[in-house]
């Protein structure tokens, strides 16, 4: 990095002169102010500005008499405003400078070209569709992507489109940079290991995540019908404490990078992975717990998880849902609703857990949902023992939400026979 032209004033007078400065113009806020052994500080200075510097009219106008004088600060420090520019106003200079420097012309249809979200997995960022659509960028080829790259800090640079229709949600992942699609990604002291171009994996389940390994699940069974890579099956055991968890799951990509992680964290003897369809599971009367992370909707696994759970004692289930706040739970197989059912009753923690600004009406559809959940679970444990359960609502749990108005969220459901 080269010096840096700097007023050196005394540290007293610093607030003082860099106000002045900065109405002149003549003040350069990329770097920070250096403090010097003497009492005296430097001031960073825009190098253009030295020719029309007059010192003397300066050192009048602010603080007669005070010593002022011209240095250079040798290895100048980044501000901390410069050192913590967002990642998209980096990606926004780096694309930029690579236009210019190709006699091109930034616009800000360009701008709006470019990715604003991504997901990061260690050296490797992955952007969504939608993005550098535009007839400038085709020419680029590699350069364009290697200058992303730079301006995202990363070595490996792969687009994701839409997830494939296929019964296991394949994403369909383009390599733009790099030939390795193996990553490793770490939230909350857990190694998932997996590659993109095979396994989904949604940062915004880490609040859920992050939910569960505050659990305390010391002494308990718990199986997880929709295990995927190990997103909730991992929490339970590295962190909640479970005794055991039984893992079910049905792609095969899914099911290798599940096993690789659960040798990763060193819990692998503490967990039963099951291959094939959860709801073929040859397993019954043994779970404290079962969670149900498949969305849009993991209705279809409810009799599985109602069988699963101890016909003596019951337990809690974790059902995931996509609801939607003008209708309706969002999913393939939507049900009416089914107020007035008995078994299901409202616990303290229904509704609970809504995004900042939730509206009245918003929380009424998702306790709706929730009552009507309670009240179809407990037809199905009675159905399924031959005698009355009761269910309470413990918590509704807010994940995320997608436009137009559809929330994914989590009901924990408390399941006892009568």
């Amino acid at each position: 990095m080269n010096s840096v032209p700097a007023l050196r004033v005394e540290r007293r007078l610093a607030q003082r002169y860099r106000e002045h400065l900065e109405a002149q113009g003549v003040w350069q806020p990329r770097y920070r102010v250096q403090r010097c052994s003497d009492g005296m500080v430097a001031l960073p200075l825009v190098p253009n500005c030295l020719p029309e510097l007059d010192l003397r009219t300066l050192q009048l106008t602010v603080s007669p008499g005070s010593p002022i004088s011209l240095v250079y600060i040798q290895t100048p420090t980044l501000s901390k405003r410069e050192r913590v520019m967002s990642e998209n106003d980096k990606l926004v200079k780096t694309l930029r400078e690579l236009l210019v420097s190709r006699g091109e012309r930034w616009s800000e249809e360009l701008r709006e070209d470019i990715p604003h979200s991504w997901q990061r997995h260690g050296d490797l960022v992955l952007v969504g569709e939608g993005c550098f659509s535009r007839l400038v960028w085709e020419s680029m080829g590699t350069e364009l992507w290697q200058a992303v790259a730079r301006g995202l800090g990363c070595s490996r640079l792969a687009q994701i489109g839409r997830v494939s229709s296929d019964e296991f949600r394949t994403p369909v992942v383009t390599m733009l940079l790099g030939e390795d699609s193996i990553v490793t990604h770490v939230d909350n002291r857990i190694r998932y290991e997996f590659d993109v171009t095979k396994c989904m994996f949604s940062s915004g389940n880490i609040t859920e995540k992050l939910r569960i390994a505050s659990f305390d699940c010391t002494g308990e069974t718990v199986v997880d019908l929709y295990a995927g890579i190990g997103y909730f099956t991992l929490p339970y055991l590295v962190h909640a404490g479970a005794a055991h968890v039984h893992a079910c799951e049905w792609s095969p990509h899914a099911l290798s990078a599940l096993k690789r992680n659960l040798e990763l964290n060193g819990v692998s003897e503490r967990c039963t992975v099951h291959e094939g369809d959860s709801r073929r599971l040859p397993l019954c009367d043994l779970a404290d717990r079962v969670n149900l992370g498949l969305i849009p909707s993991s209705r279809e696994g409810w009799p599985v998880a109602c069988r699963l759970l101890k016909q003596n004692t019951g337990g809690v289930l974790h059902l995931h849902q996509n609801v939607s706040s003008s209708g309706p739970p969002a999913g393939p197989t939507p049900f009416a609703p089914l107020t007035g059912r008995p078994g299901g009753e409202p616990g303290a923690g229904a509704g609970s857990a809504p995004p900042q600004g939730t509206g009245d009406t918003q929380r009424d559809v998702w306790k709706g949902w929730a009552e009507d959940t309670a009240a179809v679970i407990a037809r199905v444990l009675s159905d399924i023992s031959g005698r009355p359960w009761r269910t309470s609502v413990q918590h509704v749990e807010h994940v995320k939400s997608y436009a137009p108005h559809i929330h994914h969220l989590v009901l924990d459901l408390e399941c006892r026979p009568l």
